[in-house]
């Protein structure tokens, strides 16, 4: 079979988030290789005019989505998909609505509201939203980008009132531009909770494992976040400090069963597809808290899904087979 591997432009000086676009595309050329399939390697930029032609002379049987930003930006997501769609070839991973809503973090907001799903309070720059200010400590967040671009214990302010919010999300804006919004800070427990689609209606979507995000050597709550240095940069403190574990105690049972509902419910709300990553809070009285909806989470052996599929007893082989396998069941969006 004949399988495009479609991914980011990304040079090689790009930054550590961005050159992992380039390692997921090793890792599953490998993958795929391994079993069986051509992979040829197609970036994807603006120009969706030559994007096309150049799909359409590769006659790929499907393409593997690995496009996460666009001119390097995060905005632009969801252009990669609806090319696919327009083309009517099978590809993985989620369609371009889904790809859209759950990439915007104020319209990923705005689904979790209508659908009941439980996820922090929240403010943009025109005010709080539909659950109103609730005082307390607030977290900017950028709205578009992802990977922990921009969030910093720094960008947590405690605020009686809308307005001290509101301020720091001006001043974000003015210093980095782009848009931000605020997100009520939970000091609590992190989890990750990975969703597997399947072919069949018996393979999927299946709830993984979830992995508990731990934050070692102490510190102040603020500072218990995977923020950009957490994630990329090795030689740091927060990264050696930021551990993932899947071996939770007995006595979270019941916490499990609530995070495996709640990702469900959030993949039906955003009709997700393929593959997906649901991040959580816990705050002070159990209550897991969805703070993002991830539809294109990382794919390298050593991420968080590989090893939460792992720990189904999946290899990464295996993996990508049923990801490419599920797409191949539903090509048309």
């Amino acid at each position: 079979m004949r399988v495009l591997i479609l991914h980011s432009a990304v040079s090689a000086a790009a930054a550590a988030d961005d050159l992992d676009t380039l390692a997921q595309v090793e890792a599953v050329a490998a993958a795929l290789a391994e079993l069986g399939h051509e992979s040829p390697r197609l970036a994807f930029d603006l120009d969706a005019k030559s994007a096309a032609a150049r799909l359409s002379a590769a006659a790929p049987d499907a393409v593997f989505n690995l496009v996460e930003t666009v001119a390097g930006s995060a905005r632009f997501i969801s252009l990669a998909p609806a090319l696919l769609e327009h083309l009517r070839l099978p590809f993985t991973g989620a369609g371009s609505l889904a790809m859209m809503v759950s990439s915007n973090k104020l319209g990923a907001k705005a689904v979790m509201a209508a659908a009941d799903l439980p996820t922090p309070a929240w403010c943009d720059a025109r005010g709080p939203g539909p659950a109103g200010f609730v005082p307390g400590r607030y977290l900017v967040k950028s709205v578009w980008e992802h990977a922990s671009k921009g969030l910093s214990s720094e960008l947590i302010v405690d605020a009686q009132e809308p307005d001290a919010v509101l301020a720091l999300i001006e001043r974000q804006r003015a210093k980095d531009g782009g848009e931000w919004f605020a997100e009520a800070f939970v000091d609590g427990r992190e989890f990750a909770v990975t969703v597997l689609d399947g072919p069949g209606d018996e393979d999927g979507p299946e709830v993984l494992a979830p992995a508990e995000m731990q934050f070692l050597g102490g510190g102040a709550p603020e500072e218990r976040i995977l923020d950009y240095a957490a994630k990329w940069d090795e030689g740091s403190a927060a990264y050696r400090n930021s551990v993932r574990t899947f071996d939770l105690p007995a006595s979270d049972a019941g916490l499990a069963a609530a995070l495996e509902d709640a990702a469900l419910r959030a993949w039906r709300a955003f009709g997700l597809a393929g593959y997906a990553r649901v991040d959580f809070r816990v705050d002070e009285a159990g209550r897991p808290l969805i703070i993002d909806v991830n539809a294109n989470p990382c794919l390298t052996p050593d991420a968080g899904f590989a090893a939460a599929a792992a720990r189904a007893g999946l290899s990464y082989p295996q993996l990508i087979t049923r990801i490419l396998d599920t797409a191949l069941a539903s090509p048309c969006r």
